[in-house]
């Protein structure tokens, strides 16, 4: 048998065990907010930069469109300066396309090889072929959903979420970054540091990935499933 003595002292071990255990958990949990974090906090940042530096916006950077004038080499224009489509307007001060395009005629595909290009984050610089989802150019997270931007829009169904099913609450912003496959925990956490802790409102909001189109409603905080994975936009 045992005294009460040893038992106390290996349920005290126990517990110590328990506590590290859960504390490490607490602390992995937040490395990968702060993570999830970092990338919506940076984008801005590439953003800003290459303002700076070329005067012009990642993606919609027309002098690009002529290889004597263009100040990136290598890089892809997605059309002749004073085309005009819905995913493509070199110049016109605006990232066209949504966050989730796979085209080399997108604006906001091109974002990406545009500010590798100018130094300004790492990652490929050659378009992919052929490209599509998974086609690994855009950046993931880390949860290992591929990152987009896009420029705001007050145009019903091109926005990424809306606070409303009647659509006339899109998402507010000059650019919007959204990051897929997030946990609902995780989400929740998001939307509490850097926003206003309202998955269904504000400048940062949540959807279920699952089954995600542009134009989605978000998701209010007390139906958030902690264990689903969801889009957040900010």
């Amino acid at each position: 048998g045992f005294t009460l003595i040893e038992i106390a002292i290996v349920l005290v071990i126990i517990g110590l065990l328990l506590g590290g255990v859960l504390k490490g958990q607490e602390l992995i949990n937040s490395a990968k907010v702060k993570n999830l974090a970092t990338d919506f906090r940076n984008i801005p940042v590439f953003i800003y930069g290459y303002q700076d530096k070329f005067r012009a916006l990642p993606g919609d950077d027309a002098t690009l469109s002529v290889a004597a004038t263009s100040h990136l080499t290598g890089a892809t224009a997605c059309g002749a300066v004073g085309t005009a489509t819905a995913t493509c307007t070199p110049g016109n001060g605006l990232i066209n396309g949504t966050w989730n395009d796979y085209s080399a005629t997108s604006e906001a595909y091109l974002f990406w090889q545009h500010v590798r290009l100018a130094g300004l984050t790492s990652g490929p610089t050659v378009l992919p072929a052929p490209i599509g989802a998974g086609d690994g150019f855009r950046p993931v997270n880390a949860a290992g959903g591929e990152i987009g931007i896009q420029s705001g829009t007050s145009a019903v169904g091109q926005s990424p979420l809306y606070a409303d099913a009647a659509k006339l609450l899109p998402i507010r912003g000059t650019y919007i970054i959204c990051s897929p496959n997030i946990l609902g925990k995780f989400a929740k956490q998001l939307d509490i540091q850097l926003d206003d802790g309202n998955t269904a409102g504000g400048s940062m909001m949540a959807t279920l990935t699952a089954g995600y189109a542009i134009g989605a409603v978000a998701a209010a905080n007390i139906v958030i499933d902690e264990a689903a994975v969801y889009t957040v936009c900010m």
